[in-house]
């Protein structure tokens, strides 16, 4: 095993350069200043103390990109996660207690187990079969939850704990008449400077000037009201040690609930890895991802973090800003830490309206709205995914609309390789010609052979495809009168055991009309499979062949000749000198 599977670290370590390291220290200062606005906000979604996002924030980045594979990858708290994580511990305990508090870490230490053992087994590329639609889906309906979380706090309305999306709207509604309109200028004057800077002045950081704003505001109108509530001082210190609850009937208990965070955790990790080294022309290991995301929560649910993945948003910022290598998330890290240590005191002066508007803006910026529309416009299967992830985000258990996305994400993929395209193909050009192909029949009118039908499979034979393919042989054998059936099968790239059986049981069914099936031009690795598990012995080596020339001259011989010295189509160079 090479030190660097171990410590993947050093592969990126080796590159540094005074350069590289000057590129990705300006990219960490950008980075903490944007995220300590985000950190405290995402903990708020989360039910968990403000303090809490920003130990998230200096604990998973660091473990994140020692252990990942992504360049520019940064990891910590993400609304999608945070507002999972609330869903999730808000059913066993009351947000802002002890036991709330204990639940989140050992959530996120469960996560992190799934995700680590994930990357053992290599199972990174499982991402692959999940649409990007599913996070979208899920992210646009946990924007929309978020924002009504952040209701009573910015109209003062009162609203019971635990309420549905539903309820909560309807209990606003009747509750208009209470609506406290100091919280809600403070909560739209934070929304709108942080808007205006960010187009005035792209470089700044918005939120955080929204949130100034926003406290000067609520100065001012503490004359006038008493209903301003406050965050509170964040104490001014590094992340603290830590210790998840382990005991059996806590961990099952929250192991279903962990799993899910595991599984979104990962997706955004890999899918946003995976956007930027698009444009970094990055290779992204999928494992080494997994593992890497698994450490950082592993690790982090020691140092007051909760769980944590990569954030679009930061990590499209640390590529746009130059960074070179990881070393600009872990400058980013050091930096967070530099900042709470001297200002953490001053949010002792922020309303808790004001952060509530600076949480509508992140929601907001949480819907993609071009991908959405994207997706409705141009395909009814992505749009099944995305509409039915979104409902179940607002209407069912957060957790069970992840599985059902990803599940119906999975069927729909199963759906499309189950019915794999089969062409029927003949030659082009008369039989006197050398190196003549085989094209589709349905581009150009050619002639084909009465008695030997040949087409071509365009994806794998597994237990999921071989019903459609056995149902095409059927159609050719039964309503075509055809049983010598070619398979040219360049493009099948494996057989499982179920494929090999249903094939071999249909060149049975063919051998006893007094046909077969023949195969020409399979891959190498497939021929092989098809010997270690007797496919070719069941079937026999004489219809297995690697030339075109081969397999056709073989099978005329075994056709019926009194059909041959009347048919007109004479597809075969043999065919005419049988003449």
């Amino acid at each position: 095993m090479k030190l660097t599977s171990i410590f993947p670290f050093l592969i990126w370590f080796k590159l540094t350069t005074k350069e590289t390291v000057k590129a990705d220290f300006m990219s960490g200062l950008t980075g903490a200043v944007i995220v300590l606005p985000q950190g405290v906000a995402f903990a708020t979604i989360a039910g968990l103390p403000p303090e809490y996002g920003l130990y998230t924030a200096m604990v998973t980045p660091i473990v994140a990109a020692l252990f990942g594979s992504s360049f520019h990858l940064v990891s910590g708290p993400t609304t999608a996660i945070s507002i999972v994580v609330f869903a999730a511990i808000s059913r066993h305990a009351d947000p802002g207690t002890p036991e709330f508090l204990t639940l989140a870490l050992t959530l996120t230490f469960l996560a992190g187990v799934y995700q680590f053992a994930f990357g053992l087994a290599r199972l990174g590329a499982l991402v692959n079969f999940v649409s990007h639609t599913v996070v979208i889906g899920f992210t646009a309906g946990a924007a929309i939850l978020i924002a009504t979380s952040q209701m009573p706090h910015i109209t003062g309305v009162y609203i019971p704990k635990g309420e549905s999306f539903l309820h909560t709207w309807v209990d606003l509604f009747h509750g208009m008449g209470k609506v406290n309109i100091y919280l809600v200028v403070i909560a739209l004057a934070t929304l709108l400077i942080a808007i205006l800077s960010k187009k005035m002045a792209p470089k700044l950081p918005n939120l955080l000037i929204g949130m100034v704003v926003g406290s000067i505001i609520a100065v001012f109108f503490a004359d006038f009201t008493t209903g301003i509530k406050l965050v509170g001082e964040i104490p001014a210190r590094l992340p603290p040690l830590s210790a998840p609850e382990f005991s059996f009937t806590t961990i099952k208990m929250l192991a279903p609930e962990a799993f899910a965070v595991a599984l979104l955790g990962l997706i955004e990790a890999v899918s946003i890895s995976r956007a930027v080294a698009t444009k970094s022309n990055q290779r992204i290991d999928p494992n080494q991802e997994f593992i890497g995301q698994g450490m950082s929560n592993i690790l982090g649910s020691f140092f007051s973090s909760y769980a944590g993945s990569g954030s679009f948003t930061r990590s499209g910022i640390n590529y746009e800003s130059g960074a070179k290598t990881p070393l600009s998330a872990i400058f980013a890290a050091i930096f967070l830490m530099v900042i709470v240590l001297l200002i953490a005191p001053l949010t002792a002066y922020l309303p808790i309206a004001s952060m509530g508007g600076i949480i509508l803006l992140v929601a907001y910026n949480l819907i993609d709205f071009r991908h959405i529309r994207q997706t409705l416009t141009f395909s009814k299967s992505e749009s099944a995914i995305l509409l039915t992830t979104f409902f179940a985000t607002l209407f069912l258990e957060l957790e069970f609309a992840i599985y059902l996305g990803v599940l119906l994400s999975l069927v729909l993929f199963l759906a499309k390789t189950s019915t794999p395209h089969i062409p029927t193909l003949s030659f082009d050009g008369s039989p006197g010609v050398k190196n003549r192909k085989l094209i589709n029949v349905n581009k150009k009118p050619l002639k084909q052979c009465p008695q030997l039908k040949i087409m071509r499979i365009d994806m794998s034979v597994y237990f999921g495809s071989i019903n459609h393919v056995q149902k095409r042989i059927a159609q050719i054998s039964e309503n075509e009168n055809i049983n010598h059936i070619l398979i040219e099968a360049s493009g099948i790239n494996f057989i499982d055991l179920a494929g090999a059986e249903a094939l071999v049981a249909e060149n049975n069914r063919l051998m006893m009309r007094g046909g077969g099936l023949y195969f020409v031009g399979l891959k190498g690795s497939v021929y092989e499979f098809a010997a270690k598990s007797c496919f070719i012995r069941k079937i026999g080596s004489d219809h297995f062949f690697d030339s075109k020339t081969l397999v056709i001259h073989s099978i005329y011989s075994r056709l019926d000749k009194s059909i041959c010295s009347t048919c007109q189509a004479l597809v075969f160079k043999e065919c005419q000198q049988g003449r």
